[in-house]
């Protein structure tokens, strides 16, 4: 896709320049999942990063570029960005429930293990840890879900737009694979959603997160995967989860999501047996482009309270 903005420069590059950074990858149930590890290898604390729907590792780097000493594994999903579609599940989210655990075991963590998961992302990472009587269940010292979708899609302050969405996504179905293809990477629809979705008034900002999704939202591998990943995005949602996971939980929501109303994010923190919620103000779905250092700061306050 060619992206609708000329470049914009990241308000967040300078602090991420100076985070070491690694690419890797590993073989998981039937595809290379590729990945980024950020900071110090050897640290105590590992953060584990799950991005959420059509996106990939970029879209959570404003995070890692505010975060402190902890060392950030961030893969892209698979399907989205460099990482292969999964060869032996589906794209749904027993199959990236799945895909998570296998990718976590892979990486070998030694010290405290953290899960966050941001937007579809939270409904991968509840899903993944509510399965405890699998074999190879995750435990976490802590949870962090950045944007939870904490109810379901339709139910959302602007239902109307997951309506469309679901019309948009069923046509791309139905086409033919060329034109469908072209219809789910279309630079028009992508930019309608962008700007629907930022909430800063800051132009140069704005500017960078219409680059960002012009960049890297259209980043797929096949129809075929994106819309199991639509599929699984708009029929699941954290609350199904929620009273299965008993570890720490810190709930990062915005008091103006499209997606998840902050009254259902209140409802949703009453469902987990241990969980604390943050709110910020002035911003939408998109914490992780708006409003990452406060984030971050909830975080690393998080973590440390879990430490002592």
């Amino acid at each position: 896709m060619i992206p609708l903005t000329r470049y914009a420069a990241s308000p967040y590059a300078d602090a991420l320049g100076r985070i070491p950074v690694r690419a890797a990858e590993l073989s998981v149930l039937g595809g290379v999942t590729r990945y980024w590890d950020y900071g110090d290898p050897h640290a105590g604390t590992t953060i584990v990063l799950v991005h959420g729907f059509r996106g990939d590792h970029h879209g959570l780097e404003p995070v890692v570029a505010s975060l402190g000493s902890a060392r950030i594994v961030s893969p892209d999903l698979p399907g989205f960005g460099e990482s292969d579609p999964l060869g032996e599940a589906a794209h749904d989210i027993d199959g990236y429930a799945r895909w998570l655990r296998a990718f976590v075991a892979g990486l070998g963590i030694e010290g405290r293990l953290v899960i966050l998961g941001h937007s579809f992302g939270s409904i991968v990472v509840a899903a993944t840890l509510a399965g405890h009587d699998v074999p190879d269940a995750l435990e976490p010292a802590a949870v962090i879900l950045v944007n939870p979708i904490g109810q379901p899609a339709l139910e959302g302050p602007r239902g109307v737009f997951t309506r469309l969405a679901i019309f948009y996504y069923w046509l791309a179905a139905v086409l033919p694979e060329r034109l469908g293809f072209w219809l789910l990477r279309n630079g028009l629809i992508v930019r309608v959603m962008s700007i629907t979705m930022a909430k800063t008034k800051q132009k140069g900002l704005r500017r960078w997160i219409h680059d960002q999704h012009d960049r890297y939202f259209s980043a797929f591998s096949d129809r075929q995967v994106v819309l199991e990943a639509f599929k699984a995005s708009v029929s699941h949602d954290v609350s199904e989860y929620a009273p299965g996971i008993p570890e720490r939980t810190l709930l990062i929501a915005a008091e103006k999501d499209d997606i998840t109303p902050v009254a259902a994010e209140y409802r949703l923190q009453t469902l987990f047996p241990d969980a604390r919620l943050i709110v910020i103000p002035g911003v939408g779905h998109l914490i992780h482009y708006e409003t990452p250092g406060q984030a971050a700061s909830a975080i690393e306050e998080f973590l440390a309270e879990g430490a002592r």
